[in-house]
């Protein structure tokens, strides 16, 4: 059958709402017949395999964020990728407004991921746990397998990237993120987030009320 010919037009659209390489969305319209969504679907799944390389390139271009719910919430984040030409382009914008809302709806998030909760946090999540009653009768090395998935699970719903995506609970924010790095070939990086609840004392805040 003869080839479908793939016009500039198509490939700059592809581009636009990817940020993939010229070349890899030549080949993606290529192979999907000059399908649009076949096509990024197509990038998605080729870059997926590479997400995990991606991560420890640099990331010093990005956006950052604003949502405000009902004027009694505000997040502020900021997420950073490689390039402007990605950190202008539909899809990184999609995410970061995502995240923002994602932030504002999960109210015990105050970490980015496990690996960024202080030390002092687990060990006093660990010992809350080793306390508990339904414990006591377990033998020790049971008590302990129990402990290390309790704590692990109590880490998780303080951090936003092991959070069910609002959107859509069957996916974990991590991977969302590593979909769109995959889709766009870039390394992302959630880098800080700061909510701001009306009201709310901060734990420095003398406290002032009349």
């Amino acid at each position: 059958p003869p080839k479908v010919t793939i016009s500039a037009t198509l490939v700059k659209q592809l581009r636009e709402e990817t940020g993939a390489g010229m070349m890899d969305c030549k080949k993606a319209l290529a192979e999907t017949d000059g399908n649009l969504e076949k096509a990024q679907e197509y990038l998605r799944k080729k870059g997926l395999s590479s997400a995990e390389k991606k991560s420890g390139r640099l990331a010093a271009e990005g956006r950052i964020a604003s949502y405000i719910h009902d004027s009694r919430i505000g997040v502020l984040i900021e997420v950073n990728c490689e390039t402007d030409f990605v950190a202008r382009g539909e899809i990184f914008k999609q995410l970061v407004d995502d995240l923002a809302m994602q932030v504002a709806a999960c109210p015990q998030v105050e970490y980015i991921s496990v690996e960024d909760i202080p030390e002092s946090i687990t060990r006093k999540e660990r010992e809350l746990e080793l306390q508990r009653e339904d414990l006591q009768s377990k033998p020790e090395n049971i008590r302990e397998k129990i402990v290390d998935g309790r704590v692990s699970k109590r880490l998780a719903e303080l951090t936003l990237l092991e959070q069910p995506f609002i959107r859509d609970d069957s996916l974990l924010i991590k991977d969302l993120v590593k979909q769109t790095v995959a889709t766009l070939g870039e390394n992302i990086r959630v880098r800080r987030f700061v909510r701001y609840t009306l009201g709310e004392k901060e734990s420095n805040e003398p406290n002032n009320d009349a």
